[in-house]
């Protein structure tokens, strides 16, 4: 199972384009290796305490990412021993529970999902907000 938080990059680098002055263009970002599970969808944490889309159906061993696009630090955490309340956060049986820790504006979070069921995940800072999620999991060739 795979998870991990990373930065948006924040180098940007100048560029003088013949006629139109100075251009700033973001950085070119690495592919993504052949042995890594396919990202099914991005969910952002947003200022008005969401997680969007608040519901998402993928197929096991596909990847979630989490992007906080809030100026306020989220977590995006699925483990029911963290939860204050017991409506938020429940994982199928056999799954690993899951947690970003904090993260900061335009940091992600990615998590592989394996166990199919449903997944309800939320923000430690804002679980009193009812900031909740739920995934999904389909088995492989379910329609």
């Amino acid at each position: 199972m795979m998870s991990g938080v990373t930065s948006t990059p924040r180098r940007w680098r100048v560029v003088l384009a013949a006629g139109l002055g100075l251009v700033l263009t973001a950085p070119a970002r690495a592919p993504a290796q052949a042995d890594q599970p396919a990202t099914a969808a991005v969910v952002t944490m947003t200022d008005r305490l969401t997680f969007e889309p608040r519901r998402l159906t993928i197929a096991a061993g596909e990847s979630v990412m989490w992007k906080n696009t809030s100026l306020l630090v989220h977590t995006v955490t699925g483990d029911p021993g963290k939860a204050t309340l017991p409506t938020s956060a429940a994982l199928p049986e056999g799954a690993d529970a899951f947690d970003s820790g904090l993260l900061e504006t335009d940091q992600t979070f990615e998590h592989t999902f394996t166990v199919p069921g449903t997944y309800r995940y939320f923000c430690v800072p804002h679980e009193g907000a009812s900031m909740v999620g739920e995934i999904v999991v389909e088995a492989p060739g379910a329609d």
